[in-house]
């Protein structure tokens, strides 16, 4: 879907970005990582023109950038940043139609598509007359996201987009994230600074440095296999086990002919948030339901220091 070819981006005689190569698939959640001044932010505003290559050429589905106006480019990229620059004097349903309406969409399309969006997103119909004030930061984020998401763009493009949250707002917003990604199969690029988000996120993940890939593969990959001692030092050698939780889903290690008593854990949760649970339940062994309520079986706290997945086969 994007290609990086041999792209450098200066900046005051030094290089931002240099010799980039790199390849986003489509229908990818990519994340791209790494220190401050590491070229991430760039790279991606790259990608809808809103900084300019130097050398290099970048294609977006096939095609040169450069020989693609910018506004037609861009209305086929979503954009969500972290200051979600809602126009304060629009309603909510005013700001998300902002490209339908540039598009010249039609009234009935454009208000199905705002329902469509505010339903997809967790935003109460109410708030559709809402201004940008009376919402909390969580609600005008999600309303950003569904304004980048309202024309049907082919690449949504996220610059550090829940930065500025608490965290149980961003946690929250990065669980719908991962949802919105599941049920549209959008092509999604995201910047970060933030590890855990980037693990729990990217399905592609990108480390940069010096405004180069030092290593790109899935999260599971990075982590277990590091290229070298920065990739190691960057995310971190004593908690690596703790972050490898984060990758490994409850269901994978359930004992389902096994049953227990005590409040449980849902099959769905990564063995991180178990890990959590465990410690404050002071339990050793804990039912797990599906997120329908369904018992399924056990998780024994001991299997979490498995390396491997024993499913219906615990050893």
């Amino acid at each position: 879907m994007i290609e990086f070819l041999q792209v450098t981006k200066m900046f005051d005689g030094k290089p931002a970005v240099k010799d980039l190569n790199l390849q986003l698939k489509e229908g990818a959640f990519s994340v791209l990582i790494g220190t401050s001044g590491s070229g991430k932010s760039t790279t991606l505003k790259m990608i809808n023109r809103l900084e300019e290559n130097d050398s290099g050429t970048i294609r977006f589905a096939g095609e040169d950038i450069r020989q693609q106006p910018v506004l037609e480019l861009r209305r086929r990229m979503g954009y969500a940043i972290q200051s979600i620059g809602l126009f304060p004097h629009w309603t909510v349903a005013q700001n998300i139609a902002t490209v339908p309406q540039l598009q010249k969409w039609s009234r009935v399309k454009i208000n199905d598509r705002i329902d469509e969006l505010m339903a997809l997103l967790g935003l109460e119909a109410s708030m559709r007359d809402r201004m940008p004030h009376q919402l909390s930061g969580g609600q005008q984020q999600r309303v950003g996201v569904a304004r980048a998401l309202a024309a049907n763009p082919e690449v949504l493009l996220m610059d550090e987009p829940f930065g500025a949250l608490d965290p149980v707002t961003r946690a929250s917003l990065q669980q719908e994230m991962r949802r919105i990604h599941q049920l549209l199969g959008r092509t999604i690029v995201l910047v970060t600074h933030d590890i855990d988000e980037a693990l729990q996120l990217a399905d592609h993940l990108v480390l940069m440095d010096k405004g180069e890939v030092v290593q790109q593969g899935t999260p599971l990959a990075m982590l277990t296999t590091p290229e070298n001692d920065f990739v190691r030092e960057f995310f971190g050698r004593s908690e690596l086990g703790v972050r490898l939780l984060s990758l490994r889903g409850v269901a994978d290690y359930v004992r389902p002919q096994e049953r227990v008593d005590g409040e449980p854990l849902r099959a769905s949760m990564s063995l991180r948030e178990a890990l959590s649970l465990f410690v404050a339940r002071r339990r050793e062994v804990l039912p797990v339901v599906t997120d329908e309520g369904t018992p399924c079986g056990v998780l024994h706290f001991a299997d979490l220091l498995r390396g491997e997945a024993h499913g219906a086969n615990p050893a």
